[in-house]
């Protein structure tokens, strides 16, 4: 999490000062490449001080108090979840900042499952059973926060978001998740699909190999993937491959030339030590957002940018 520069605490200050505050456009000393939720924005004066977005996974909302200290009406949707922490400096009440929130999301067509406080809620329990960015990226206390889930449904089908809101000190940290239900995407490519793009255009884009936000460390669900490869490689010995890592276009250029560089030597990494291809048979770069096959300005085409290819030489 960067350090608050002057010009952002003169910011709060002026925030806090005018008792005016309101979610508004994206403001400096975010972390990298975060951004403001569509349509939903940010409370006056806030950083983003975490940000992951997964184009599929599940999260975990409640949409009632907790009864006995158990959950009574909780929801897990699957499909793409956006997960975003804010940090606002001293001034503005949680009830305010939560408040905000619940006003933009109803603007956006949400309608309210719940909306409560920590005794509503169901004090600690409550917090324990919700899906929460790791500290110091987003901060609970569960003797003191706010708590709002809302469901929007439309032809496209279903949208949930959450706003959870507490303090840590001064500071009023408030996090946003949003879950827009939808199946998985089949990205299995098998090695005789790798073989024959390969030979046909010299190269194939892999969409099951998962990182992390801002990581080069992969995931156990890339297995599959990674057998794949190395069952092609193993196939066909006389074979060399680059392995090419691609991101899309937000965060800096250096950041993304390094981050993909990173991500490709991971996976050369990883089917040399657990499938016992040879170091010398695979070529690693990373060209960041250089190469996109979609358009950088839609979430759409971003996902297809984020990939690993294999390239024949």
């Amino acid at each position: 999490m960067r350090r608050m520069n002057v010009a952002l605490f003169a910011l709060l200050v002026f925030t806090a000062l005018s008792y005016a505050p309101h979610l508004t456009l994206a403001e400096t000393g975010d972390v990298e490449g975060a951004k403001d939720y569509p349509g939903i924005g940010r409370f006056a004066g806030s950083v983003i001080s975490g940000y992951e977005v997964k184009d599929f996974d599940a999260t975990r909302l409640q949409a009632a108090p907790f009864a006995d200290g158990k959950p009574t009406a909780e929801i897990k949707p699957e499909g793409r979840i956006t997960r975003i922490a804010y940090r606002t400096g001293p001034g503005p009440s949680m009830l305010e900042v939560s408040r905000n929130f619940e006003t933009q999301l109803a603007k956006a067509g949400f309608e309210t499952l719940i909306s409560c406080t920590t005794d509503e809620c169901g004090g600690i329990p409550f917090t324990e059973a919700l899906d929460v960015l790791p500290i110091p990226l987003m901060w609970v206390d569960g003797f003191n926060y706010r708590y709002y889930a809302g469901r929007k449904a439309t032809e496209a089908g279903e949208t949930y978001a959450t706003v959870l809101v507490s303090q840590n000190n001064d500071d009023i940290y408030a996090q946003l998740v949003v879950a827009v239900v939808g199946a998985i995407e089949n990205k299995m490519i098998d090695a005789a699909a790798m073989a024959k793009g390969l030979g046909e255009a010299g190269h194939i884009a892999l969409y099951g190999i998962y990182f992390d936000t801002d990581k080069a460390l992969i995931k156990p669900e890339s297995a599959p993937t990674l057998a794949e490869i190395a069952k092609l490689l193993t196939g066909q010995p006389a074979l060399n491959v680059f392995i090419v890592g691609h991101t899309d276009n937000q965060g800096a250029y250096d950041y993304n030339m390094e981050l993909s560089r990173r991500r490709a030597e991971a996976v050369a990494a990883a089917l040399a030590k657990d499938y016992k291809i040879a170091p010398k048979r695979m070529r690693t770069a990373g060209v960041g957002f250089l190469a996109p096959i979609g358009s950088n300005a839609t979430d759409e085409g971003r996902a297809l940018n984020r990939r690993v290819e294999l390239v024949a030489p």
